[in-house]
This record gives C-alpha cells, structure tokens and sequence, in this order.
C-alpha cells in the first residue's frame, strides 16, 4: 500500500540550441504514478515515470515535438515512459506552490492570450509565443473521472489566477497541464473527486492558483 510521499526533487537542466540558452524542468518520479495531460508527448492518462517542460525558441519551427522532447529527457537521463510539455517562457522563472501535499510549477509566457470563447473563427493574432503550462503532484490516487476532475479544477483555479494578476482572458491557444497522482495499489484509498471542494480538488486549487499568480509575476 502506498503512503504519501513528499513530490519528487525538481532538476534543471540547460544547453545549447541554434545559438540559444535553453533550460528544461524535469520530474523523476520513478514507479508507481499515473498522469493525466493534454501534452505532445505522454498524453491522455497512463502510468508515466517522468515529466519534462522543455524551454524552445520563440521561433520555434519543428515539426516532430514529440520526438524532440523524447530527446531532450533521453539526454537527462530519463528513459521509462513519460510526459513533455514545452513552452517559449523561460522556465526557471516559474512559480511555485505547496498545499496539503500538492505541489505545483506552473510557468508562464503570456504572449499570445485572450479568451476560449473567442468571438470570430480566425481572429488574428501576432505571432509571439504564449504558452501557460501547469504540472502538478498529488501524492494520492485517484479514478480517472476524478483525474479529469482534477484537470478542470486547475483550469478554473489558472484562470482565477490570470484574472486577479490582471490579465484579462481565460489562457493562451497553447496552455498545457499535466496532473501526476500515485499509481492504486493494494489496500489504496482511491479517491473519487477531484473537484474544487473536494478535500484533494481544493489543495489542488489553491496551489495552482498561488503558483500562476507568482509565475505571471515572474515575467515582470
């Protein structure tokens, strides 16, 4: 049976890419957890031993993100099964939060935002890069109805965020979140609810919130 465990180390790694300083976040959390994301590479829900958010250039012109993120974590070590997320905002300018046991990174590029209901198909936009990504650590598990709960949940606690830091939209076209809980094993309490008044869902909100205010501030 597994107990919460404290979220595992954050590393930062950085190198050279077509002339540029770039730096990577990266998570080793080893056997026995589960994610849920929307990111290029590990997407959906599955057991998943690390998670990569990867910097790139603003003019960023790949056309194989999975496999260049794929490359990048292969580089720092991780080699099982996991999730890359990237992102143009400088990732060591992020925001951090703990809250009964969640821990949350969220850094944020705030090029490009507005609001998900946008008024015209097509609108256009300046091509700056603009991407909010969100990876959060629960030590619990959860049912896959309450990881998709979870994700809702710090998308309304991201956008509470952006709003009472000043920004007025919802995120960018790009946001991306991953959600890493502890894999169900035997004797487990699996949690069914993730939402923002579940015990769980509200540590989750809390901390994301806290973590894309200060993100946002970090770009200051």
């Amino acid at each position: 049976m597994h107990q919460p465990t404290d979220p595992p180390p954050l590393e930062y790694h950085g190198r050279i890419e077509d002339g540029e300083r770039l730096s990577s976040l990266l998570w080793r959390l080893g056997d026995g957890w589960r994610t849920i994301s929307n990111a290029v590479l590990g997407g959906g829900i599955g057991e998943r031993a690390w998670i990569l958010n990867a910097q790139v250039s603003h003019g960023y012109l790949r056309t194989d993100p999975d496999r260049h993120l794929a490359d990048l974590a292969r580089a720092a070590g991780a080699h099982a099964p996991g999730v890359g997320l990237m992102t143009a905002a400088d990732v060591c300018r992020h925001g951090n939060a703990v809250d009964g046991g969640v821990s949350v990174v969220a850094t944020a590029g705030l090029g490009v935002r507005g609001w998900a209901a946008s008024p015209a198909e097509g609108t256009a936009t300046a091509l700056k890069a603009g991407t909010i990504n969100i990876v959060a650590v629960l030590p619990v598990a959860l049912t896959d109805a309450a990881l998709v709960n979870a994700v809702a949940t710090a998308t309304e606690a991201k956008v509470q965020a952006l709003l009472e830091t000043g920004y007025d939209c919802s995120g960018t076209p790009t946001d991306a979140v991953c959600i890493a809980t502890r894999a169900p094993g035997a004797g487990d309490e699996v949690h069914a609810f993730a939402g923002p008044r579940s015990v769980w869902g509200a540590r989750l909100a809390r901390a994301v919130h806290v973590a894309v205010a200060a993100s946002t501030r970090q770009r200051g």
